[in-house]
């Protein structure tokens, strides 16, 4: 009951007993925005090399708490959030709730080496931004340390795996590949993702 999720669940009414796993509560949107990167063995540079963990820092106040209440203060100010990440993200049993679960925190792009195939496309389908570093390039070539604020340009008309430039708030920019990789997941952020869109088509019929 020490977790963000296991407390969630204390104060609803739930015994530590009846707990069970997050897949068993994945149709619970809360207990799963907070179970999202809640693994141990999950790395997170900001808290620290070599710390693993739902920990982090806020970074405005440079706070060290858990992901969770990080994001709650990020979500209050309005503020979206990016994440860096290495190579094959979202490698793993293929859940839908590790599309789902970033996209409740307020998480509008992923900015990585390269992203395992399905992960990529749950992204896409809820209408977060998969962005590809290009070859050579990463979180430590670019020397970026997660502290920086991020403008991503993706004004005009957007098309599957094109060019777009990510600036930084230390004055950096580099060139990534929008991995929309067909013309129906750019759709799909259009209209926010892909439930929506699927809504707007029947509404439109």
């Amino acid at each position: 009951p020490t977790s963000d999720a296991g407390k969630y669940l204390v104060a609803s009414g739930v015994a530590p007993r009846d707990f069970n796993t997050y897949g068993a509560r994945r149709g619970n949107d809360p207990v799963m925005a907070r179970g999202t990167f809640a693994n141990t063995r999950l790395s997170n540079r900001l808290a620290g090399d070599g710390q693993t963990g739902p920990v982090t820092v806020h970074v405005p106040s440079q706070e060290r708490m858990s992901v969770w209440e990080a994001v709650s203060r990020y979500q209050e100010a309005q503020q979206p959030m990016v994440v860096l990440a290495g190579k094959e993200y979202g490698a793993g049993s293929a859940r839908d709730y590790a599309a789902k679960g970033p996209y409740l925190q307020g998480i509008k792009a992923v900015i990585a080496e390269s992203f395992e195939r399905i992960h990529r496309s749950n992204l896409a389908g809820m209408g977060i931004v998969p962005l590809q570093f290009q070859d050579g390039e990463s979180v430590d070539a670019l020397g970026l340390t997660g502290h920086e604020q991020f403008s991503i340009d993706l004004e005009g008309e957007l098309k599957p795996m094109q060019s777009v430039t990510v600036t930084t708030s230390t004055g950096k920019s580099f060139t990534t590949t929008l991995r929309f990789d067909t013309a129906v997941e750019v759709q799909y952020f259009k209209n926010g993702n892909i439930l929506q869109y699927v809504l707007k088509n029947k509404l439109d019929q």
